[in-house]
């Protein structure tokens, strides 16, 4: 256990700064106070971008060889692993979450540095044959300055995913924090400045997205927004950024399905049920919500689904249960909305449906519906929390209409034994993701993004890097050819 600060301060041009008035921040395990942080103004946020705007025209992210950008990120993922067991504490407070995923998070976020690092001193151009007379080569230079909007679900490890490859290419970042969860940043990036980065090139702002986040991604001084979260917000930000013309990735949300087919391994769908939509209270955006069973084997699924979710131990994240509280009560609230809903419109509730009476805090029961159809809401609309829909299917083919039949398209399951079957439903699939035989399979060095509503431009992996880049090309004649 560490103890928390009462109040936390904003990171702006090199210094932590309080502003003149305060955001609380809650702990969704007791419903009660937690401490409070510097509500950055609009003011605050035109410092922050005037300060990241000087730093990146300065050249001083990008003069030196690209080996200084590899040393300061090794050095951060040092740093970043030194705070791993204070952050995760003062995250699994704020957040929710256990203490063992907050440690994990921290973890993860040094692996991004790490990675990251590794390809900084990479980022290659081509050469282009024009023929007699002609030179001509391609050459990749940061974007600027990026804007990051980072969410509250897994804020520490959000962050890093993509402030790491902007800082790899030699941008520099205003980060704005989540209202509900934003002290693990502030650890986070507490541990970043060690590293010795020029001033400025880093700047972490909490405040109201509808005015801070509103003129982040508004502003001329802006070359990059990326965000993560839901699909109204990032229409809104995508309207604001088309009056600058200000590029964008997009990590909206998801309502995707795993395909259990016949064939299945039974022990390995339930490890991918418990992980796939009960891990972080089912706040996640690629959970797996939905899940299409065969109708043969459909009632021995939905048993084991419904004992499965009934014996889950529900708790406080410092006692690292299988199911902790959602973040906040407005949260809770909307979840047991879409909950009565889905019963009003005649899915079978199977278990759930409810928040925890007897438990102090943000608690939803694990929730299991059945009979689900593909035409309510509970099979398409993103419920983010514990809430999993069941679905009856009789073919590959009727289960590939079901699956696709949403406005999103961020990730898909499938769960055989028979890998004609699995490649075939790889492909008809409209996910940007396809997991085979266990959700969440990949990790850091894999691409991840969407498709539809799900949003555009990808994460992680190499791919992510070029996302932070602009190609130039330069053509030259040379004379006397």
């Amino acid at each position: 256990m560490y103890p928390i600060a009462s109040h936390w301060l904003n990171y702006i041009d090199g210094d932590w700064v309080d502003s003149a008035q305060h955001l609380s921040v809650n702990n969704p395990g007791t419903a009660g106070p937690l401490a409070t942080i510097a509500q950055a103004s609009v003011e605050d946020a035109e410092r922050a971008l005037l300060a990241a705007r000087r730093c990146a025209d300065s050249g001083e992210l990008t003069r030196a060889r690209p080996a200084q950008r590899v040393s300061w990120l090794l050095r951060i993922a040092e740093e970043i692993r030194a705070v791993a067991d204070e952050g995760a504490w003062v995250l699994c407070q704020e957040n929710g979450k256990s203490l063992a995923d907050a440690r994990d998070e921290f973890i993860e976020a040094a692996r991004y540095f790490e990675y990251y690092a590794g390809m900084a001193d990479k980022i290659e151009g081509t050469s282009i044959p024009l023929g007699n007379g002609y030179m001509d080569f391609t050459v990749y230079d940061p974007m600027g300055v990026s804007a990051q909007i980072v969410p509250w679900n897994f804020p520490v490890s959000i962050c890093a995913r993509s402030l790491a490859p902007a800082l790899a290419a030699g941008n520099a970042v205003v980060i704005k924090s989540p209202e509900l969860s934003p002290l693990g940043m502030c650890v986070l990036v507490r541990a970043i400045v060690k590293a010795g980065l020029p001033q400025g090139a880093i700047n972490l702002i909490c405040g109201r997205g509808r005015e801070v986040g509103a003129h982040l991604v508004s502003s001329a001084k802006v070359d990059q927004i990326v965000f993560t979260g839901s699909v109204p917000t990032g229409q809104s930000i995508l309207r604001d950024a088309a009056a600058n013309a200000i590029p964008s990735v997009m990590e909206l949300g998801g309502k995707s399905a795993a395909i259990a087919f016949a064939d299945v391994d039974r022990k390995q769908l339930l490890a991918s049920v418990k992980s796939g939509i009960f891990f972080n209270a089912g706040q996640v955006c690629s959970a797996m919500s939905r899940l299409l069973v065969q109708r043969e084997i459909y009632e021995d699924i939905v048993q084991a689904v419904v004992e499965l979710a009934e014996g889950l131990s529900v708790g406080l994240g410092q006692d690292n249960p299988d199911l902790t509280p959602v973040v906040s009560a407005a949260q809770l609230a909307g979840i047991e909305t879409l909950c009565r809903r889905a019963v009003d419109e005649g899915a079978v509730l199977a278990t759930g449906g409810e928040a925890h009476s007897e438990l102090t805090g943000h608690f939803m029961r694990p929730t299991v519906f059945r009979d689900v159809r593909a035409d309510m809401c509970i099979a398409r609309e993103e419920v983010f929390g514990p809430v999993l829909a069941i679905i009856p299917f009789d073919s590959e083919e009727q289960a590939i209409e079901i699956a696709n039949g949403t406005d999103f398209g961020l990730v898909a399951g499938v769960f055989t034994q028979d890998i004609s079957r699995a490649m075939r439903c790889v492909r008809r699939l409209r996910a940007g993701q396809v997991f085979v035989n266990e959700w969440y399979a990949g990790g850091i060095e894999t691409p991840f993004g969407g498709v539809g509503l799900s949003g555009f431009g990808r994460e992680k992996g190499q791919e992510a890097l070029y996302s932070y880049v602009r190609t130039k090309n330069v053509a030259i004649r040379v004379a006397g050819e």
